[in-house]
């Protein structure tokens, strides 16, 4: 058994698949079955079962999945304390994204990270603030950006940027100013579903109001809220920044919410039982001054730090 077989076998298993797996290593399927079989050999288990969908865990394989990415999790924190010991930002990091912030990061992120840090190993991985602040206590994920985030006792948060949540409609539809929160209870809605942190917002001050949402349809992707909306199916409640990275802004109209205001703060998200090396420095120094680089519109506003 060696690191090479358990890096090859994890990949397996978290894709469900021989054959993207052998796309996401650049490694031939054949030499990538070959590997894997070795390892089962060498273990004297069957760890994988292969179906028509592609491959799933065996009792054995689940037992050996949690072995494994904890071992390579603990070799790519000690290749992480080497390049420590130099100061030098080496290694590999994972940060986790929202889907409304994701696109309109992805690209200057990664460039940034070809200029600035060319020994560095980026990995992004996508989903809702919840998720993200799970896998970064899991430690699957070493930094995010997460709204709205909750205190819990094993993270630590830095504000980042400050948005007003906006109604969205289709432009030729659209009134003109602000937006009185009562005023959303009678408008057909598209939201999230409810772990989703701008529902439960919505919801939470729904209740405080005595009012009750009019929720036509919930959709957990803000691209096809948006889509949704501009094709006239409801209105939407979002950040200007969301309604921009769509693409479809012409479309759209955005009304800031008032009485209240509704406000979405996003965070940079990190452990704080692990130790920061100079990757996950420059990572978080980097991912702060891309956010505050965004086009933010007159509804949103940096925070200091």
């Amino acid at each position: 058994m060696n690191l090479k077989q358990l890096e090859y076998f994890v990949s397996v298993a978290e894709l469900g698949s021989f054959s993207k797996a052998a796309v996401v290593l650049d490694i031939a399927q054949p030499a990538l079955s070959r590997q894997v079989r070795a390892l089962e050999i060498d273990l004297r288990e069957t760890l994988l079962l292969r179906n028509g969908r592609g491959v799933v865990l065996t009792d054995a394989g689940r037992r050996l999945f949690g072995h494994a990415t904890e071992i390579l999790q603990q070799v790519a924190q000690a290749r992480a304390d080497m390049g420590a010991s130099r100061d030098e930002p080496v290694g590999h990091v994972t940060i986790g994204v929202p889907p409304s912030i994701g696109r309109q990061l992805t690209l200057p992120l990664i460039e940034a990270f070809e200029r600035q840090l060319p020994k560095a190993r980026l990995a992004l991985v996508e989903g809702l603030s919840s998720h993200v602040a799970e896998w970064i206590s899991t430690g699957r994920v070493d930094l995010g950006l997460v709204h709205n985030p909750e205190t819990q006792p094993g993270l630590e948060f830095k504000p980042l940027l400050e948005e007003r949540l906006c109604l969205v409609q289709r432009a030729r539809d659209a009134g003109r100013g602000p937006l009185p929160f009562k005023d959303l209870a009678p408008l057909p809605l598209v939201l999230p579903e409810r772990q989703h942190v701008i529902r439960r917002q919505l919801d939470s001050q729904a209740t405080l109001a005595g009012l009750t949402l009019q929720v036509r349809w919930e959709v957990s992707s803000i691209a096809a809220i948006v889509d949704l909306v501009a094709a006239g199916h409801g209105h939407a409640v979002l950040t200007a920044s969301a309604v921009a990275a769509s693409g479809r802004g012409d479309e759209l109209a955005v009304r800031p919410i008032t009485e209240p205001p509704l406000i979405s703060v996003l965070c940079l998200a990190s452990s704080a039982h692990k130790r920061p090396t100079p990757l996950m420095r420059q990572a978080s120094r980097l991912i702060g001054e891309l956010v505050k680089a965004l086009p933010q519109g007159t509804a949103a506003r940096s925070l200091p730090g």
